[in-house]
């Protein structure tokens, strides 16, 4: 499967703004948007800079979704055509689509430092979904599903240390966290007040209806 094998680093300075590609490390100094806010390419103070369009603006949202979910452009359409077809407003309802991704859950639930090394766990089949093992990062979870570890996978080195920082961890109140067993439940489906968007919905629709 085709993927950015850059430095994502590069994508938060592209966007001037922090996507939390890279987990903790977005949060000490070493973060290259704190270290070098310019956007990659720019080397002189004195380039005259263009006003973005209002299509440079929704194609700028989109990306910046799809980078923060880690989708490839195929994908993320195909989101957006289901939340088309689904009731209530069509951007709200993109961003709870990309938040049940069992990916991303994952990483809500603090078993992944980021987005990228949860779609890795899941690939590798190391979670199990409702007892069973999944390990296809763009499945879509439900309210009442338990995502767990499977049972080979507690003998790694990492769920070993996982499990001694899962204290630390902080979980979105949709989800429920059982942190002595390592389960975790999905309570009820996300709502967009819940979720810290880091893109505009309905400029992201705005690019696909045009």
């Amino acid at each position: 499967m085709a993927r950015y094998t850059e430095a994502v680093c590069r994508l938060c300075r592209r966007n001037g703004e922090k996507l939390l590609l890279k987990g903790a490390r977005c949060f000490t100094p070493k973060c290259a948007v704190d270290k070098r806010p310019k956007a990659p390419g720019q080397a002189s103070t004195s380039r005259r800079r263009r006003r973005t369009s209002d299509r440079g603006i929704q194609l700028r949202e989109k990306q910046k979704a799809r980078y923060t979910y880690g989708t490839l452009e195929r994908q993320f359409h195909k989101a957006f055509e289901l939340a088309e077809k689904l009731p209530g407003i069509t951007g709200d309802t993109l961003l709870i689509l990309l938040e049940r991704r069992l990916d991303n859950v994952v990483y809500r639930l603090g078993f992944a430092d980021s987005r990228a090394q949860a779609r890795q766990i899941v690939m590798h089949g190391h979670i199990m979904l409702n007892g069973k093992k999944a390990d296809i990062p763009s499945a879509l979870v439900k309210e009442g599903d338990t995502i767990s570890w499977r049972e080979g996978s507690k003998k790694t080195e990492y769920y070993k240390v996982l499990a001694e920082n899962i204290e630390s961890k902080n979980v979105l109140n949709w989800l429920n966290l059982d942190r002595q067993n390592m389960v975790g439940q999905v309570v009820t489906l996300p709502t967009p007040d819940q979720v810290d968007a880091k893109f505009d919905g309905k400029a992201v629709i705005e690019y696909y209806s045009r």
